[in-house]
C-alpha cells in the first residue's frame, strides 16, 4: 500500500488544526455552523480539497458534523472515537480482550465508588424511583429477552451519575458501558444466578442511595461487579489452559 506524501499529511494535520483553532476563536459550539467551504479555505489559507480532507477527519472524531445538503456545522463532541478503538483493541485478540473488559469494570466502578458520597446525596426521590423503575424493566424482561434488560441496565448506570452534572463523567461512564457491552459476548459462563445476583445489586443500588447508607451503596456496587469479575476470571483461565 502507498503511503501519503510527508508534505501532504503535514498539510493535512495544519488545515486539521487550523479549523479547530478557528472553532475554539470563534467560540463556536456544539451544533454551530462553521463558514461555507470557500469562506473556511479563505480564513485557513487553504485549499478546497485540503480542507475537504480535514473536515472528513474532524467528522470522524465527531468534532464536527457534516449535513449533507446544509452545510458543516460544530459536532457533539462525543466519545464515538474512543469507543471505536477500545471495541477494537478488545476484539483484535483474546489477550487484549480479557484485559480491556478488566480494565472497563475497573474504571466503571472507580466512577462510581469514587463518586458514591455525593450520588447518594444527590439522588433526588423522582430518581431514585426511576431507578427502582430500571431494575423493575430489568427483573420483568431478564438478559434472555434481549435488549430490554441491556437497556435499562444501560440507563440504570446513566441514571446514576446524571445527579452530578458533569458531563464528561456522564459520557466517559457511558462511553465505557458501550464498550463492554460490545466486547462482553465473547465472555460465556452469564447464568442464571448471575441474572439474579445482578439484578439484586441493582436493587441494593438503590435502596442503599434512598437510605442514604453510602457504604451499603459501595459494598452493593462491590456487588454488581463481582459476576462479570468472576467470568472474566474463568475466561482467561479457560484460554490459558488452551495455550
Amino acid at each position: 500500500m502507498s503511503g501519503t506524501r510527508p508534505g501532504r499529511q503535514l498539510l493535512r494535520q495544519e488545515v486539521v488544526d487550523g479549523i479547530k483553532r478557528y472553532i475554539l476563536e470563534e467560540r463556536l459550539r456544539p451544533g454551530d455552523p462553521l463558514p461555507p467551504e470557500p469562506a473556511l479555505c479563505e480564513a485557513l489559507g487553504a485549499s478546497r480539497s485540503s480542507v475537504r480532507e480535514a473536515v472528513k477527519i474532524l467528522n470522524a472524531l465527531d468534532i464536527v458534523e457534516v449535513r449533507h445538503g446544509h452545510g458543516t456545522y460544530v459536532g457533539r463532541l462525543s466519545l464515538s472515537a474512543l469507543v471505536e478503538s477500545l471495541t477494537f483493541r478488545g476484539l483484535l485478540s483474546p489477550d487484549d480482550d480479557f484485559q480491556v473488559m478488566a480494565d472497563l469494570v475497573d474504571v466503571r466502578e472507580l466512577f462510581e465508588r469514587g463518586m458514591a458520597d455525593r450520588i447518594v446525596t444527590l439522588l433526588t426521590p423522582e430518581q431514585l424511583d426511576a431507578l427502582d423503575g430500571l431494575v423493575a424493566t430489568m427483573r420483568e424482561t431478564g438478559a434472555s429477552e434481549g435488549h430490554g434488560f441491556v437497556d435499562a441496565d444501560r440507563a440504570f448506570h446513566a441514571l446514576l451519575v446524571a445527579p452530578l452534572g458533569n458531563e464528561l463523567i456522564g459520557q466517559l461512564s457511558m462511553a465505557f458501558w458501550d464498550v463492554y457491552t460490545i466486547v462482553a459476548p465473547h465472555l460465556d459462563g452469564f447464568t442464571h444466578a448471575d441474572e439474579t445476583a445482578t439484578i439484586a445489586a441493582h436493587q441494593n443500588i438503590v435502596d442503599a442511595a434512598r437510605a442514604g447508607d453510602i457504604a451499603g451503596f459501595m459494598q452493593a456496587l462491590g456487588e454488581h461487579y463481582a459476576p462479570v469479575r468472576r467470568r472474566i476470571s474463568e475466561a482467561r483461565a479457560r484460554d490459558g489452559a488452551k495455550g
